[in-house]
């Protein structure tokens, strides 16, 4: 018999979280079906309804860990009921803070999304997406350096995308190095060096 449709979403949920699970406490190299199955308290056998093999496992990880990403708390866009950050260099700057890893959660977050990594470029359509999940993010980026620039608080003479690339470029090589040495990059330095970095762009606005 055919699960119903509302109990097959409800499984699908409790699969997604049971991904998410092994993946805080184990990372992409600790990802199995038989690891999600016994997180679930199911068989693998049930699993293969949903991942005939790993590399569909890995797939629905990776979804899992954008909308994850997406769905928690931001400075640019805060869930609690208040207002965004003004646009421009703030909601830049807001943007750039909600990718480091700046309290546990975040640092938790970054960890999996570097693991990430190694797995994605192992294959060239996991590849594909994860370009297409950061071009998404850098899209996001373009229009708040687009709207400093119009707002005259960053320099007009360079596009708007390619400050928006050297924006996460920078955000993304300081993750990398807080969470290495993260007695080294504490928040309050990440936060420091980030500002240095958008102040070192504003000066040549104001050249």
């Amino acid at each position: 018999m055919t699960p119903a449709r509302g109990d097959h979403e409800a499984r699908r949920r409790d699969v997604s979280e049971a991904v998410w699970r092994v993946l805080s406490a184990r990372g992409f190299e600790g990802l199995t079906l038989r690891a999600v199955a016994a997180e679930m308290g199911a068989s693998t056998g049930l699993l293969t309804h949903y991942f005939p093999n790993k590399r569909a496992l890995v797939a629905h990880a990776l979804d899992v860990l954008d909308r994850r990403s997406q769905e928690r708390p931001r400075r640019i866009a805060p869930g609690d009921g208040s207002p965004p950050p003004p646009a421009g260099l703030p909601r830049l700057r807001a943007a750039l803070l909600d990718i480091l890893p700046l309290d546990g959660a975040a640092a938790a977050g970054n960890r999996i999304w570097v693991g990430s990594w190694d797995v994605a470029l192992a294959d060239p359509e996991l590849a594909t997406a994860h370009a297409a999940r950061y071009g998404r993010a850098r899209a996001l980026l373009t229009e708040s350096a687009a709207d400093a620039q119009r707002l005259g608080e960053l320099p007009g003479d360079v596009p708007a995308e390619q400050l928006a690339a050297g924006a996460q470029a920078f955000a993304l090589g300081l993750v990398v190095q807080a969470l290495f040495a993260p007695g080294e990059f504490p928040p309050e330095r990440q936060t420091a060096l980030l500002d240095a970095y958008l102040a070192g762009l504003t000066g040549a606005a104001g050249a």
